[in-house]
Order: C-alpha cells, then structure tokens, then sequence
C-alpha cells in the first residue's frame, strides 16, 4: 500500500464518527512495538520485511541498543474497513515498570486500548497495571494474544494443548478485569446503600433490619449490572490471536467467513461454535456440543489450529518443500523466488503468513469495528475528568456543567468551545521541525545550481590557465585583497562568516518542546490564544474575576493559576517525523509548538474560562531513586541547572529539586529510567560533563515498643531502663542536666536557655495500620490543615460535601484504630500532623486545662466560643510549639532522615512570665495581654480567665493588630520554644527503642526451573525475601514474589541476568516502608550475648551500616575505628 498523503489525513480529521485513538499497552519484550510495526508497515511507511526488525516508533538510540521502548510516541494510520474509511491515531506505550508514566499520558488521550498478552508468560504484573489504568481511565480495551509461535517451536504443544492453553490464558485476563468491575459494582453498591440510609428516618429497629439485610444484598448488586461487553471473548470479536514477529494474526470471524463459504454453514452459527465446547460431527455433518467429555477435537483446534501448526510443521520443521508447494497453491498466496531459496525458514513462513492471514488486517478491522469514536465518549468519563480535587460534578458552575455537552458532542464549528488536554511534553530537535527539514528541490533550482556549479568551474579552468601562461604572476584568489581593497574588508567578510557558522550551529542545537495533546471540542488553529489552566485553577473564582464573555485574546486581568498563551504551531504526528498543519477539528491527537513558556508537564487548555482543570494523571510509579548531580567543572553549572529545568519539563516521571545543602537532587522511577535521564542530561539537555552520586537511599527513623527477649532470645526485664540511661549519659555530655530531665518512664522535660518556658514530650510508636493510613491520606490531611489554615486567619472557606465526608471518614478510620487504654480520646486531642504538616507523625495536647481549636473544627462549624477569643500572645506560642514539632519530624537524630510512624505527646507546657532585664519586652507584652502579675505562673499556656482578661487586653489587642506582629511572635521566647521543643521531641525519641525503616521493592520474577537457585542465591546475597513461588501452568516458569530493600537493588537486574544467561528477569516497584529488626545501638550486656556475639560483637549490623552510610553521606559524625595491618606494628626502621 501506498503512503497515504498528509491532505487524505487532514481530510479524515474532519469526520470524528471514523476517528480511532488508540494506545497498545502490555508488559515489557510482549511484542508492542512489533505489532505496531506491521500496523506501520500496512500504511507503506515501512517495508513489511522490516516489521519487527526495524522497530520503527522506537526512535532513541538507547531504545533501539536496550530493545525496550522508554517513551510513548504517536502515529497517524490509514485503514480502509468495508466500504468506509478510517483514521488511526495509534499511540506505542513503554512495558518497562520504570516508564509507567509515560503508560499514563498515552491513556488519557485515547478512547481504547489493544492489551498485547504474550502466549507463553500469560497475565504478568504489568499486564494488571496496564488493565487497570486502562479501567481508571474509563477506555475500552481489545486483546491481542500474541507470539503464538512460541507455543510451537519453544514448548512444542499439540494444537490441542495450545488451545487449553490459550482458554487458560483468557481466563487470567477476564479475572483481572472481572476484579476490577466487580469492586466498582461493590462500592457504588455501597454509596447507594449509604444515601439510602440518610434518606430513610425511620426508628432504630428498622434502620438495623436495615443494616443486617445487607450482607445479603451484596451480591444483589452484581447481578444487576451489565457486563455483557466486559470480558473478551473470540466470538465477541475483541479477541485477535497473532504472531507479529512472522506477520500473522487473525480473527475467528475471518476462518467464519473462510469455512461458510466452503462448508455451507451460516457464518453466524460457525461465529458462535468456532470458539468453545463444540465439534463437527462427520457423519451428521453436524456441528455438536461436549468435545471435551466425548473426547473429540474441538472446532477451533480442527478448522483453525491445525492448519497453522501443519504450516509450521512443513516450513520450519521439516522443511519439506513440496508440501510448502501444496500449502502455497490451495491457499492461493504468490511467493518470490528470493524467499523461496532463502536458508532461513522464517523469512519463506513470514512471506507466506502476511498473505494468508495478514496480523494488520485483523487487529484494524478489530479496532475500528470494536473501539469507540470520539463521539460515544461516555458521560460518565467526561464528568470523572472536569471533577478534579475533592469537587462533585453538580458542584460545579453552572457555565462549567454546560461545557459536558461540548465534550458529548465533540463539535468542531466555530462557536463550539475549545478544549485540549496536554498530557506530556516531549523534546524534538530543531532540524527535525517541518519548517527546518531539507525539502526537494524544484527543477528550477536545480537548474540554477547547475548553471552557478558551470560557472565556478569555468572561471577555474581560466584561472590556471592564467596561472600556467604567466608563472610570475601572483596566484589570483578568493582571499587574496584585490587591488585598491583594503585587507581589512576580506578579513572583516570572513569574521562574519565564522560568526554566522557558529550562530548557525548554536541553532541546530537547540530543541524545541512539543505538547502531546487532544482535542476534546472545539477547532484549533494556528498562532491561537487560549487560557492555560493549571491543576489548582477554580473556574468559579475564575468566571468572578473575568469580565463576561471575555475571549484569551483580550487583555484579561490576573487570575491565580491561569495565564494565556498562543499556539504558534500545529502537528500531526508521524512517528519519528512530523508534519505541519494549520488547523486541527475535535477527536484527534496532534503535537503544540509554542507552549514550553507555558506549561511544565502536563495542563488544560480552552479558551472559556468556565473550563475546570482536568483530573491529574492516574501515576502508577513513584520517583524513590535518588542522586545529586554536579558538572565535572564549576564553570558549566549554568548550563547544568538549565538542563535540568528542561529534562523535568520533558520528563513526566522525573523531579528535579536543590536540597538545603545546595545539591542538585534528581529523582527517578529506577535504575532504567535514572540511567535514561543522565544519558539525556548529558547529550541532550545540558551537553556538559556531569558527575553523578551514588543513588541517594531515602531512609526513614522511628520507635517500636520495647522488646520483650535479647539478642539471643532470653527474656528481657531491663532494656528499657538501659535506653534511658544512655540518653540521661548523652544528653549530660552535650548539656547542663539543670535543663534536661528525663524520668524513667520516658518522659523528657526541657527548659529554655532564658528559664521562661519549659515542655515536657513523650514518645510513642504508632500502630502499624494507623502509619499506613496517615501516609495514604496525605492528600486529606493537608486540605484538612488548609481549611484550619482559613478558619484561623478568620477568612470563609467553602468546602465542598464529598470532601466533608472524606474527612469525617479518616477521622472515623482513625478512631477505630486507635483503641485501648493509651490512645482514649487521642484522635481529638490531635494537634498537628509532621513533618510539612501532612506526614506519617502525630502531636498530642495532653495539656491539662489547654483547650486549643481542634483540627477537626472544619466537621463542626459552630466550634466553642472562647476557640476563637484566645490572647495573640497563646496563639503565637501555640504556632512555636507546632513549628519544633515539624522540625523535628523532619531530620531525626539518628542520620537526619524524616521520622515516621511516632506520635509526640506535649504533657506540660509552663511559660513563666518573670525574666532577666535582657528580656523585658517581650515580657512586658506578655503581662499586657495575659493582664497577670509579674511573678505568676501560665500553666497550660490559656488557663488566664477570660473575665480577667477582658477589659484590658481588648483594647490593647485592637490598638496593636494594625501595626505589626506582636513581639512575642518573633522573639526571644518563640525562637528558643521552638528549639526547646525540637530538642525534646529528640530526646523523648531518643528514649525510646530506636530503629530504622527501609524502602521496599516488590520484586517480581519470572524464571525457568533450572535457574531457580540461582535467582534465591541473589535475592539472598541482597538481604531479599521471598514471599511466595508459583509455576505458570502449562509452561516450566516460576513466579516468584519477593521484597528487596531499595538500598540493595542496584546492579540487582544486571546480577540476575548474569547468573541466570538473562532467562530470568525482575520487575521492581516501590511497595512500602518496613522496620529493620537490629538496633543500629545494639551492644552486648549480659552473658548470654558477649558469649554468642563476643567482646567486640563486631558481626554486621545492617541498621549501623545503612545509619553510617547515611551520616557519612551527610557529613556528621561517624563513631569507627580504622585499623591498618592489625596483626603487627610495623615501623619504619625493619626492612619487611
């Protein structure tokens, strides 16, 4: 087939009904971009001999060494199905774990999804993954089951083996989807039932019947839901079977269409039997149920698998050349001599296979036949997408709910608004852009150059012949300063040339970033304005600070989190090429030119303002693996910060940040994609010499409750007691004890420098489910600390229902989690969360008599009177108290990593109003607004009367607020209160068991039999530890599911391939936090353990190594010893 030309595309662009956006999503070496390369190969870009080898849509070089694809790139497809044509926006997607982002960013923009499933290793890990962002997504996926060919040449089934096989297969991939339906039936289920309740005010007794019937009712709601179009099935025709490395691939509606016309059977009847429990009975010429229990073949293996594995058979097995002959004449297929005397059978097989059962024909035909268009987008997927943050759809504007019409209809007339979403950013060379690109020359150019090349040659030929009649006269030349010309003028023509050159070269080297976009509605043309919404954009306050009707194009005011921009140039994208257009109808995907000002990563673009941001991308990994990055030589750190801000803005995973030691930190997925982006920084980016650390381990530090047995497992009754001890013995050193006191029961009491304040901390470990929770809810917890935030500065904050709820959830959530006799009312004594007020650590008021505005004040607005009639003086200290807290969370004192999982509880704060003459005013301002005599004591920092304090700190309240922040606020009390309480909180940690906590990979392994070993001898060496094996049925691979530190995994998957001859291969994703067992402090006390562990107990200590490892990292104090040669003492005088 021809290439189909850039004016039949722009045609197609027109018709959304016939537009197909579409991404391939499967797990990494499934054949993806195999696939996509005979899909490429149908349109004629590529040659069909190429498909497979070529990998077209991998164009990095480090895609095309490592064999893997990194990036998500799109391209634009022809496809005539029937009588009608269509337009195929195909987007390739990475399987690599590392790349998952970029799996997001193709998601978004798509309507459906071919899910590559390999043959042989069946439902992998990031087959689930891809299904289900394709579920969050709201996309109708297809399926295609590929490599085929491996159940014929590596496990050598029978066609009937590989048939069960392939049922197995299918039936994997409808338990993840079926999983996946069944929890969104369930919790909508739920909701109902929820509403139901609220709606029902009936008495106690039936709202219980109520409750208990729904156990019963669960199932209720299954029953009722329509999965008639979810799972895959051949005979639904979403199912293809392939082998694209050989070019087949086919449909059971193709053999349905084949066999009714040469059996007489009606294509309908074969449709529904092809694929099951049936076969042809011979002498009845009947088709029947029960092969299985009758012991016959089934239809799909007779009719359709054993022509295949025949083919095979003769072709690449034995070889038998007059059966190929036979083969190739009844199917009817003309073959080239080439390929019929070629030595490698594959190449005769695949030439036979593309046109027998061409895998492009049955896969597009699937597509466009299965897939929706632009315009069956669903209701529900468009409000899922304009309900960003906690917002319901109904809470939306009025203007913003008239905008899902536009996106139903998708419209492309000039009234209809415009809506892209930019998923990604993506850097192109300058020299690749249309505009730069080396286009043909006419053939009046050509004849020109001809004449001017003629002309040159000429003069040459006369001016050696000049030269050869008259030797003694100068040589005539360019350079040369004719007579009457200064010298200067040549030498001032070629400094401008050499400038040109360089500025020319300076040009080439540019890059120019292009956004991966769609159009939702609207047309979009070139040299446009629109509004660039950012994710935190409120349309309402938008549409109230705008004037109406007011267009991008018009001088608008300032709005937060929106700016205006203008799209200087359009794409259509073609793979590795693009080609420029002028403008772009809604339903297709094209490239922007001219928004890298603009936008960072990903954002929403229309130009009405009442358009919401569109829901963040669903990120399947998180950024865990660390380094700090410096250029080789000082000079070029411009160039190097520059890079950087590119490569974050090119990257959608990547995040670059400068910590508060000054290092530039980059932040990657793995050790693939950290080995992508200083390959980028350095050729690309930043084009310097780099040098880059060793991967940064994030660590994490907290307590545990002490343990009840030693080291060597005998019962422990002192332990707790010795932990305090060396806390009393470290703290002594470091400062005078009048200032620190700790009890034995754990409890650290410090007092301030100037003696006015003193708190008194305890430490405690938080169950284990609470920390989970505290760190899955981050999001929660700091729009709860945003609306405290608003109601304590006095201003009105909305917050929507659903959010509410969400809230009033958590709280609940941590209620029931917090049982017993030591957490009773802890959750309404909460005071802050830390570190950055949203972590995994809690602070408690246990104050007697410190009634403080609770954190959950937002869930009962009519809060008691006196919250908000508190002195400025109890709530600037309060503001220091929370500050030490955050503080301390932030850096711990074991290797200054963020604590987690400890809850802080303050049991008393004194803050003595009598001070040195240093520090009497800020007393003074303390004894005006407490209004108490000099000498007295504030317990509990707000027990001062509010009779009391009335008639006098009123007025002297309204008289300051005005001018400035009371001094209080920054002085010498708040500062050293703020120290004091970090310093406590550090000691009250330190008094308890300390212990380390570890990043966790999951690790997933698919290995054969005989390499099992090999891969436990790995996973060992690397403190590893396998959860759970299984083997695949019907193949000799293992599964194997382990954890693995972070801090072990480099150079893991090069280790693994190395030992195992690479038939074993992990994936890594970042799974949890776990505590690591060993005290990092241990050192032996009792008998028991200097027997077992010796004097100097030198066995490896993992938690010391990886605290040292930290400390010497950060340059704080190590405690080691260096010995050199420790079995002599060598001196300079004996000759060895």
């Amino acid at each position: 087939m021809a290439p189909t030309s850039l004016d039949r595309i722009v045609a197609l662009q027109r018709n959304p009904a016939n537009i197909r956006n579409l991404c391939i999503l499967a797990h990494v070496d499934h054949g993806k971009t195999t696939l996509a390369d005979c899909l490429v190969a149908s349109n004629g870009i590529i040659s069909s001999r190429l498909a497979g080898k070529l990998r077209y849509l991998d164009s990095r070089e480090d895609e095309q060494i490592r064999g893997i694809t990194m990036k998500s790139s799109a391209i634009s497809l022809h496809h005539r199905n029937g009588d009608q044509d269509y337009l195929l926006n195909l987007i390739d997607s990475p399987g690599h774990v590392d790349f998952s982002s970029e799996v997001s960013t193709a998601v978004r923009l798509c309507d459906g999804a071919i899910v590559v499933v390999d043959a042989v290793e069946g439902v992998c890990p990031q087959t689930q993954v891809v299904l289900r962002q394709a579920w969050l997504e709201n996309i109708r996926p297809v399926l295609v089951i590929n490599k085929i060919d491996r159940l014929i040449l590596e496990l050598k089934l029978s066609s009937q083996e590989a048939f069960i096989h392939l049922q197995k297969i299918l039936e994997q991939v409808n338990a993840v989807t079926g999983s996946l339906f069944t929890s969104k039936v369930l919790e909508e289920r739920a909701e109902k039932e929820k509403e139901k309740e609220e709606e029902d005010e009936k008495n106690e007794k039936e709202v219980e019947t109520l409750t208990g019937d729904q156990v019963y009712d669960w199932s209720a709601g299954l029953e009722e839901a329509d999965d008639s179009q979810l799972y895959f099935s051949p005979d639904q025709g979403n199912v293809v079977f392939a082998s694209a490395i050989d070019g087949w691939g086919f449909s059971i509606q193709q053999f349905a269409h084949i066999y009714s016309q040469k059996m007489g059977i009606k294509a309908e009847v074969l449709l529904k039997t092809l694929w099951g429990d049936y076969y042809l009975n011979a002498k009845a010429k009947r088709i029947m149920k029960g092969a299985q229990a009758k012991g016959k073949k089934p239809l799909f293996v007779q009719l359709v698998l054993d022509n295949i594995w025949s083919l095979y058979d003769a072709v690449v097995t034995r070889r038998d050349k007059d059966k190929v002959e036979k083969v190739v004449s009844s199917l009817g297929v003309k073959l080239m001599s080439r390929d019929s005397r070629h030595s490698d059978p594959k190449v005769l097989l695949s030439a036979i296979c593309s046109q027998w059962l061409p895998v492009s024909q049955a896969v597009l035909a699937m597509v466009c036949e299965k897939l929706p268009s632009p315009l069956d987008i669903t209701e529900e997927r468009v409000e899922k997408l304009m309900s960003v943050g906690a917002r319901i759809f109904e809470s939306l504007p009025e203007q913003t709910q008239e905008l899902k019409r536009a996106f139903l209809r998708c419209g492309s007339e000039e009234d209809d608004p415009l809506i892209i979403f930019v998923s990604k950013m993506f850097v192109v060379d300058n020299k690749a852009l249309p505009k730069n690109r080396q286009r043909p020359l006419t053939q009046e150019e050509i004849a020109q150059r001809r004449d001017l090349a003629r002309q040159r040659h000429a003069e040459k030929l006369a001016a050696d012949q000049m030269a050869a009649e008259n030797p003694s006269a100068p040589p005539i030349s360019g350079s040369m300063p004719q007579e009457g010309q200064p010298a200067e003028v040549s030498t001032a023509k070629m400094e401008s040339l050499t400038l040109k050159d360089s500025k020319s070269q300076e040009e080439e080297e540019q890059q120019t970033f292009v956004a991966f976009a769609r159009i939702y509605s609207g047309v979009v043309k070139k040299g446009q304005r629109v509004f660039v919404l950012g994710p935190k954009y409120d349309p309402a306050k938008g549409l109230s600070m705008l004037p109406g009707g007011c267009m991008a194009s018009d001088c608008v005011p300032e709005v937060p989190h929106m700016s205006c921009c203008s799209m200087e140039s359009l794409y259509l994208l073609m793979g590795r090429d693009l080609e420029e257009l002028q403008q772009v109808p809604a339903g297709n995907v094209l490239g922007i030119g001219g928004l890298e000002e603009c936008v960072l990563k990903s954002a929403t673009l229309s130009t009405s303002p009442a358009c919401p941001p569109f829901i963040p991308l669903n990120m399947e990994a998180m950024p865990i693996v660390r380094v700090a990055i410096e250029p080789k030589h000082p000079s070029d750190m411009p160039k190097l910060v520059r890079g950087m801000r590119l490569l974050n803005q090119a990257d959608p995973c990547a995040e670059v940040l400068i910590q508060e030691t000054g290092e530039h930190v980059l932040v990657t997925a793995g050790e693939v994609h950290l080995q992508r982006c200083l390959d980028d920084l350095r050729e690309r980016f930043a084009k310097i010499e780099i040098s880059a650390s060793k991967p940064i381990i994030p660590f994490r530090e907290t307590v545990v409750r002490p343990p009840k047995v030693d080291m060597v497992n005998e019962k422990l009754g002192h332990q707790h007691k010795v932990a305090i001890h060396r806390v009393k013995e470290e703290a002594s050193q470091g400062r005078s004890s009048d200032t620190l006191q700790v009890d034995p029961s754990g409890l650290v009491t410090l007092t301030t420098p100037n003696r006015l304040a003193s708190v008194s901390v305890r430490a405690a470990p938080l169950p284990q489910d609470v920390t989970s929770l505290l760190e899955s809810s981050t999001e929660l917890i700091r729009t709860l600390e945003q609306v405290n935030m608003s109601l304590r500065e006095g201003r009105s904050v909305d917050v929507s229902p659903r959010t509410l709820e969400a809230i009033a959830g958590f709280k609940a959530q941590l209620e029931s989690l917090l049982q017993g006799r030591r957490w009773r009312s802890a959750v309404e004594h909460i005071w802050a969360f830390g570190p950055r007020r949203y972590g995994p650590n809690i602070l408690l008021n246990s104050v007697e008599g410190y009634q403080r505005p609770s954190v959950w004040q937002c869930l009962c607005r009519g809060g008691p009177p006196e919250a908000g009639a508190q002195t400025a003086f109890t709530r600037d200290l309060d503001n220091s108290i929370v500050s030490g807290f955050q503080l301390a969370t932030l850096s711990g004192p074991m290797c200054e990593e963020p604590l987690m999982g400890v809850c802080f509880s303050l049991e008393r704060w004194d803050v003595q109003s009598s001070a040195p003459p240093q520090h009497q005013d800020s007393v003074e301002e303390a004894s005006v607004s407490h209004e108490a005599p000099a000498d007295c004591k504030v317990e509990g920092s707000s027990e001062t009367p509010a009779k009391a304090e009335g008639p006098v700190s009123g007025p002297s309240q309204a008289r300051r607020r005005p001018e400035a922040p009371p001094p209080g606020c920054y002085g010498p009390v708040s500062g050293q209160l703020i120290a004091a309480m970090k310093e406590a909180c550090r000691h009250a940690f330190q008094a308890q068991p300390q212990r380390l906590m570890a990043a966790m990979y999951t690790c997933e392994i698919m290995a054969t039999a005989e390499v099992l070993g090999r891969v436990y001898g790995v996973l060992g060496k690397r403190e590893g530890r396998v959860l759970h094996e299984e083997m695949k049925e019907g193949t000799d691979m293992f599964l194997i599911k382990a954890v693995l530190p972070v801090a072990e995994s480099f150079g893991f998957a090069d280790e693994i391939r190395k030992r195992t001859s690479g038939l074993a291969s992990p994936q890594l994703v970042f799974s949890h936090w776990e505590v690591i067992s060993s005290d990092p402090y241990w050192v032996p006390t009792t008998e028991e353990e200097y027997l077992h562990f010796g004097e100097k107990a030198d066995s490896a200590n993992q938690a010391l190594k990886y605290t040292n490892a930290v400390r010497r990292r950060k340059g704080l104090y190590v405690e080691e010893k260096t010995v050199e040669h420790a079995e002599k003492q060598r001196t300079l005088g004996k000759n060895k």
